[in-house]
């Protein structure tokens, strides 16, 4: 999935920062001979579900949740345990050495991807053969794995797509339509030029930040990531030199500010003083807005993500895994079902700046209200479910773009956006590089 600070922003509370890349941790594979479980159509006996930083905010609410499915199947017994964001990786690898994962297990797109490539979790879809009509398919298509077929190895939860947010006030300064804002990743590119131009050098068009831009811009230009077996990057084409040429360009005249080409910063400081025309592409940024700088947020507009000529956006997504050894497939697979099923996951994206995965939940009126179409937030929840509902989710990092792959990558734009080498240099590098990172981790 594309791993933007503007989607990472949503879940700031929910979702603790760094995670280890599945190279780091060094797990080998899991067995070949590790015995799946199956069904016995018995919903009975003691889980474990483990959740990522829930606790103390949403207590009640998991509480809650775990209370009444309890009381649906008396046979079953929830234990519950909540850890911190930090060194949650390296707790999974942990307990999947000693054979202790939990039964249900609330999973990131990296701890996804590090139990996932390794055959520690359940096949969900085989589990239960008719719980993707339940999810919207986006989200459901999520959570296959290259050379799978049709597995599906976690359950969808809570997700955030991405939209576009936008100071339309300094978008006007520069002679731009706040009625018409970009739609594609070239007329984005377009506006920043402009801005540049406008703004004397009193603020800023975007971000650089080639980190949490690739490989979604990309993928929105139409630039193929990987072959079709998923076995060999492919992204050393004209399109990716172009956009490598085109930040290169707006670097140097002003569009981004200077420091975010190497450095994390700020964001919503930036946005918050009137210093960034474009903001981060999350409902839960507007929030933070209206809470952090009024004065801004009265100027705030939103509008759908930048989705390219495909069409595509990217969503952050969190997942409940089943234990592919689980002793209690029956219990932990509706219970986890219990959890994402569309009455629960509203009533948690009514406490949460979050979205159902879950269609029905996506219907509630919850999320079709837009006021009286001026307030950004209200307008930012409706058109953030309306693009989850009809948009194709497929502008997300695949998971062989790993924290290591996308490291690499990422110098070697820095290095010709900042004109250090040319940008056709650039991408072929970083190809060989990505494809050198790929088959090390095969051989592994």
């Amino acid at each position: 999935m594309t791993r933007s600070p503007a989607l990472r922003t949503a879940l700031a509370t929910l979702v603790a920062g760094a995670l280890l890349s599945t190279a780091a941790c060094g797990m080998n594979a899991a067995p070949d001979d590790v015995k799946e479980a199956r069904r016995t159509g018995r919903v009975a006996g003691a889980i474990t579900f483990r959740t990522l930083q829930l606790k103390p905010v949403y207590t009640s609410y998991v509480q809650g949740v775990i209370d009444a499915f309890e009381a649906k199947y008396p046979e079953v017994k929830v234990r519950w345990e909540d850890v911190p964001g930090d060194g949650y990786n390296e707790k999974l690898v942990a307990d999947a050495r000693a054979g202790a994962l939990p039964d249900v297990v609330n999973l990131s797109t990296d701890s996804f991807q590090l139990l996932g490539d390794r055959g520690m979790l359940a096949d969900v879809a085989a589990l239960d053969g008719q719980v993707a009509e339940e999810y919207v398919p986006g989200a459901w298509e999520q959570f296959k794995l290259p050379g799978r077929g049709e597995g599906v190895f976690a359950y969808p939860w809570y997700v955030t797509p991405e939209i576009l947010t936008y100071n339309e006030e300094l978008f006007a300064r520069a002679g731009l339509d706040p009625a018409r804002p970009p739609t594609t990743v070239e007329q984005f590119f377009d506006c920043a030029e402009r801005i540049a131009a406008r703004s004397g050098g009193r603020y800023a068009a975007f971000m650089a930040d080639p980190k949490g831009r690739l490989p979604g811009d990309w993928q929105k230009m139409g630039v193929p990531i990987l072959d079709a077996d998923g076995s060999a990057f492919t992204f050393d084409t004209a399109k990716a030199v172009e956009w490598v040429e085109r930040m290169k360009d707006l670097y140097a005249k002003g569009a981004m500010p200077k420091e975010s080409l190497l450095k994390a910063d700020d964001i919503n400081q930036l946005y918050g003083s009137g210093k960034l025309v474009f903001g981060p592409g999350s409902p839960g940024f507007v929030k933070d807005i209206r809470r952090n700088a009024p004065q801004v947020y009265a100027h705030t507009r939103v509008a759908g993500a930048v989705t390219g000529t495909l069409g595509h956006i990217g969503i952050y997504a969190q997942s409940l895994g089943i234990r592919k050894d689980t002793e209690h497939p029956d219990a932990a697979a509706e219970f986890a079902k219990w959890v994402t099923n569309g009455p629960n996951q509203v009533a948690f994206a009514r406490k949460a700046t979050i979205y159902p995965s879950n269609a029905r939940g996506l219907t509630d009126p919850y999320f079709a209200d837009r006021g009286d179409g001026k307030d950004a937030e209200t307008v930012a929840r409706a058109i953030g479910a309306e693009q989850l509902r009809s948009a194709d989710l497929d502008a997300n990092t695949p998971v062989q773009w790993t924290n290591q792959v996308g490291d690499a990558v990422v110098r070697e734009m820095q290095r010709a956006i900042q004109g250090e080498s040319d940008p056709k240099t650039a991408v072929r590098k970083a190809q060989e590089e990505a494809n050198k990172l790929l088959a090390d981790a095969a051989n592994r």
